[in-house]
């Protein structure tokens, strides 16, 4: 038997575009021949399990090698091979897949869908690293003739009577030059442990070294002895191809380690299993994530059948859900031929909301049926919750139910709940209702135990995603408004119908604004002197609700020049304390200066506005006036 021919294509130059716009990263040519040896050792089980044929399996494991002399690489099984009419077929017809009619024939079997090869053009991945590729291959068929094929990647081929002599193949790949860094045991490694960790038949490449016990020396101390044993890169059995039923939480654990070795263990986790509409499996993990809203994105993997393809899952995965960790497997996500980008069709979309409609029942499942754990938990959920709230309209339905509000004390609050918390004492003179926040406690305290003086109750919002939060509950919850508790002394934040007497006269009123602005001179703050309750602090700096949303949302992307806003300040003096009255009636003019400007930076002292120089003067002013 031997013959010549050219492949079947429509074009002559395939093979520059295979190399150059297929496949997007030349290492994938190791997966694409893994997999389709899996697949082949796959075809063999079924085939042997349906009856069709009755020969000994033997070892069905797939073998890597390497020959650094020979600058080969060769991906052998024991598959079931191809006898010279399938060679003619399946490799000389480009794009017509082997898997494809296999799958036809068995569809009603039961687990037909384990046949992983239906991508066509898997095989020709070779000629991406390789100027010359042999196939050395027997059919399981009863009688079938070894055969030999190879190409020197033009169109041109040779088939002839082949050397093997047990049922499956050899694909011999002779490396270009420009590709010899894959003649490395190191890099093949890492390949084949990132694309091959999972597949379902043990991939073997090489030996390692292993310790094993061999006795015990004169001091009665153990003894060992180095062994070589097989490398078998993968796990065939990993947790989310397994039935819930049948793991444990330390399983789910385990598996995470396996992942994520350096990540400490999730918080919990979801395990998907859906054959309908499509096929789906996996599990997501939800991370102790904290407030590090980008650093932790890209961690969730698709696989096709335990094939890993990408960790880049955006338009399978909700937005929102990116920052969670763990597997997506999935025959039904519709890959191009380089299996390395998503198409967003009907699918993909039925895939997110499916995920995200599981990610939702979970977590109500978790409030209701351990609320003081999953308030222990929800500094670290909070921002999954609270994104998917902002940016999934579904999700934010779902999640009004179990999505919490905190306020500084470490309270949890569900939305309704703290609707009526909040309804009595901060409901303004013309009903709306105003919900009180901080953005960092530590900073805002002043005003903190200020607005806790008239009873308000203070709410922590403090992530990266709070300041969209807030827009979004503005938008959501009817006649109800939230303001940061420094962006207005606490009589005004929350405008009542009564109004504070004012105890100045108004020729009083503009003595004090003169004497402030004096001390004060700069041009990025405004003294106006309100008339507020005698315990409130004599001068309070704030900053309006507007600017300081507008600058946080430059931060975090959006609206970026607000970014570049001048900071805009105003000092509020409280005409009915006490101090301002004696600074008004001080003996003179330099006196009135020094407490006033003394006022303005303790105003400025407990926002966290004073540093450098004007510290250092406010120090030793204040030693001057203690010494007085």
């Amino acid at each position: 038997m031997q013959e010549k021919g050219t492949i079947s294509i429509h074009t002559e130059n395939i093979f520059p575009i295979i190399k150059k716009f297929l496949y997007s990263d030349n290492e994938i040519f190791l997966r694409e021949l893994v997999s389709n040896a899996v697949d082949a050792t796959q075809k063999a089980k079924r085939l042997s399990s349906l009856g069709q044929f009755s020969g000994d399996l033997g070892d069905l494991r797939v073998e890597v090698a390497f020959d650094e002399k020979e600058k080969t690489i060769t991906i052998s099984d024991r598959g079931i091979g191809m006898t010279a009419e399938e060679v003619k077929k399946y490799i000389n017809q480009i794009a017509f897949s082997g898997a494809s009619e296999f799958l036809e024939k068995y569809e009603k079997a039961k687990d037909a869908g384990e046949i992983i090869g239906k991508f066509g053009l898997g095989f020709y991945s070779a000629f991406m690293v390789a100027g010359l590729v042999e196939i050395e291959t027997l059919s399981y068929q009863e009688g079938a003739e070894p055969v030999h094929w190879e190409c020197d990647g033009s169109t041109s081929f040779e088939i002839k009577k082949g050397k093997r002599t047990e049922r499956g193949t050899d694909i011999i790949l002779h490396i270009n030059e420009d590709a010899k860094e894959f003649l490395d045991r190191y890099r093949l490694q890492v390949i084949l442990d990132k694309y091959c960790k999972f597949l379902p038949v043990p991939v073997k490449f090489g030996t390692k070294s292993l310790q094993e016990p061999d006795g015990e020396d004169e001091e009665g101390k153990p003894k060992y002895k180095q062994v070589e044993s097989d490398n078998i890169i993968n796990n065939t059995s990993p947790a989310w191809t397994r039935k819930p039923a049948d793991l444990k939480d330390e399983d789910y654990l385990e598996f995470y380690r396996e992942l994520y070795p350096m990540s400490p263990d999730p918080l919990f986790w979801i395990h998907l299993n859906v054959d309908y509409p499509f096929n789906l499996t996996g599990i997501l993990y939800f991370p102790q994530v904290k407030n590090e809203l980008e650093f932790q994105r890209n961690k969730i993997k698709l696989f096709s059948r335990q094939v890993f393809i990408t960790d880049e899952v955006k338009d399978i995965v909700p937005d929102f859900l990116m920052l969670l960790h763990g597997i997506i497997d999935s025959p039904d996500i519709p890959l191009n031929v380089s299996r390395s980008f998503l198409q967003a069709d009907s699918s993909v979309k039925k895939i997110n909301s499916y995920i995200s409609k599981k990610v939702a029942d979970k977590l109500s499942e978790l409030f209701k049926n351990d609320r003081k754990g999953y308030e222990e938990k929800w500094k670290d959920i909070g921002l999954f919750v609270k994104y998917g709230m902002i940016t999934d309209e579904k999700f934010y339905e779902k999640a009004k139910e179990f999505g919490l509000l905190t306020n500084v004390k470490g309270e949890h609050f569900t939305l309704e709940e703290y609707r009526e918390k909040a309804a009595g004492l901060q409901t303004d003179k013309d009903g709306n209702l105003v919900y009180l926040y901080s953005s960092d406690p530590a900073v805002q305290d002043t005003y903190i135990q200020s607005a806790a003086k008239k009873g308000y109750d203070v709410l922590l919002l403090d992530s990266p995603v709070d300041n969209h939060f807030v827009s979004q509950l503005e938008q959501k919850l009817e006649k109800t408004s939230l303001k940061r508790v420094d962006s207005d002394v606490a009589d005004k934040l929350i405008p009542k119908e009564e109004a504070t007497e004012t105890l100045l006269s108004e020729e009083q009123v503009k003595g004090v604004k003169e004497v402030f602005a004096r001390a004060v001179d700069k041009p990025d703050m405004t003294v106006e002197v309100e008339s507020l309750s005698p315990g409130d602090a004599p001068v309070t700096v704030t900053v309006d609700e507007f600017t300081q949303r507008m600058k946080e949302m430059a931060k975090t992307g959006g609206m970026s020049f607000y970014g570049n806003m001048p900071d805009r300040y105003q000092v509020v003096v409280n005409g009915n304390h006490p101090l301002i009255l004696r600074i008004l009636n001080a003996e003179n003019q330099e006196k009135q200066a020094l407490l006033a400007r003394q006022a303005v930076d303790l105003a400025l002292l407990s926002r966290g506005m004073l540093s450098g120089a004007e510290l250092t003067a406010f120090v030793n002013r204040s030693v001057h006036l203690i010494g007085d």
